[in-house]
């Protein structure tokens, strides 16, 4: 059941308002409407998660101003190694399991109350690409409109994965905050419309291989708790069979909860191709919640090529930043999982399934600080913690009940919106409406 004091919040949102509701009938008193505020309630009714692929926060943000970043890394074998400028259109793979995880982490931090080590990273498999492979940084004139984001809003330098692996279990967390203890990636297709031999393994509470079970789950997810309170949702993504599929079906996550997928949801709020974001927001449509995944040459995606993720990133955000939702739209943008580039920060455990690598995280809003690194610890399930907040719902898992909101120390609600800053990137919104399909499937062995 949702919270009694925001609840309210709901029933005046539509699928399209752009409106902030009025609070006034909550302020019986200061504190009352301090933690009312604190959410961004009465601010934001529109809630932006783009999601990227598989870079740490040392690969994406070498160098970042006031960020806390490294330029060499180490390794087992106690050598220092330099980290090398690689471009993101460079194809390459890594080894980027649970298993990697633990070789990268090396040790100890696999157990509670005990920390990784961070210098096993040159015992990931690594498959083509440079020498020292996981040891690399975007080149400062690829990453610069992610840069420019942060200079304009926030960055995030201590945000990790909720989980330890890749990106199936990444995308069920980003919906769910859970993953149903399963890892690593199904047999087969992504989600419920595989065979009997599409299977996935799951994890043990000791961080073991588990029994194998399908990619197919009845949990609850922040989808359905939008709906339960009457707000509308979208889910921007490719799909299997679609001539639009871009290599990025794997990344439709609803795919993979029954009854979504079996649902009116499925052909109601899972929208493809996933660039009708930008044609939806022109034409005035902009739901509560949003979720965005990239196809494969827009992902960052190490062994995707392409490169063209900071323009993608940036024709989303400015497409919405350019509409009448500015002003009322928080925009978080994610890459899902570390893709076995090396990063220094040891993730804290949190439990037999997080948390994993650290992960760059942007803020963007006309109510999110200017120029800031946020310091507090976030993880995936933050995102859908300020959500929950936001919108006065439950928390859905373990990893959301954890989280912290990024609306404490992110924003200032206080504040006039601010007016939008364009970011400057190679291509505009029309090359990603017209991109040329691709069938590639990143992840697949």
């Amino acid at each position: 059941m949702s919270r009694v004091p925001l609840v309210l919040l709901a029933l005046s949102l539509s699928a399209c308002s752009y409106g902030a509701p009025s609070i006034a009938p909550y302020m019986q008193s200061g504190s009352a409407l301090r933690a009312l505020a604190a959410t961004g309630a009465g601010k934001i009714t529109h809630v932006v998660y783009i999601v990227q692929e598989n870079r740490s926060f040392d690969n994406l943000f070498q160098g970042y101003p006031g960020a806390d970043t490294v330029a060499y890394g180490k390794s087992s074998n106690g050598r220092r190694i330099k980290l090398e400028a690689v471009s993101l259109s460079r194809d390459y793979d890594i080894d980027h399991s649970a298993e990697a995880m633990f070789t990268a982490c090396n040790g100890t931090g696999t157990l509670p109350g005990t920390d990784c080590r961070m210098n096993g990273f040159n015992r990931e498999r690594s498959y083509g690409g440079p020498e020292n492979a996981q040891y690399t940084y975007v080149p400062h004139d690829e990453s610069k409109p992610y840069f420019d984001m942060a200079h304009e809003w926030v960055v995030a330098d201590k945000m990790f994965q909720s989980q330890l692996d890749e990106s199936f279990v990444a995308h069920q967390y980003v919906i769910a905050a859970q993953a149903d203890s399963t890892v690593d990636l199904p047999s087969g297709k992504w989600g419920c419309g595989g065979g009997k031999y599409d299977i996935l393994a799951t994890i043990t509470g000791s961080r073991g291989i588990g029994p194998y079970t399908r990619p197919c789950f009845g949990y609850e997810t922040l989808g359905d708790e939008l709906d339960k309170a009457k707000l509308s949702w979208r889910f921007y993504a490719s799909v299997y069979g679609s001539r639009s599929s871009g290599g990025g079906a794997e990344w439709s996550a609803y795919q993979a909860v029954k009854h979504i997928y079996e649902g009116p949801d499925w052909k109601k709020d899972v929208i493809s191709p996933n660039w009708r974001l930008i044609t939806d927001v022109r034409g005035g449509k902009l739901a509560n919640f949003t979720w965005v995944t990239p196809v494969c040459s827009d992902s960052d995606h190490v062994n995707c090529g392409g490169g063209h993720g900071p323009s993608w990133v940036a024709a989303l955000v400015n497409t919405i930043g350019e509409s009448k939702f500015w002003n009322s739209t928080a925009i978080f943008v994610q890459w899902d999982d570390w893709g076995g580039l090396y990063d220094h920060v040891p993730p804290p455990y949190k439990d037999y399934d997080g948390l994993g690598f650290r992960v760059p995280l942007l803020v963007i809003s006309p109510y999110a600080k200017r120029d800031y690194v946020s310091h507090v610890q976030y993880e995936t399930a933050s995102v859908l913690r300020f959500a929950e907040d936001l919108f006065g719902l439950d928390q859905l898992a373990a990893a959301d009940r954890r989280a912290n909101s990024p609306a404490g120390k992110c924003f200032d609600f206080l504040q006039s919106p601010r007016k939008f800053v364009k970011i400057e990137a190679p291509l505009p919104p029309k090359f990603f409406i017209h991109q040329p399909d691709e069938y590639f499937a990143p992840d697949y062995e």
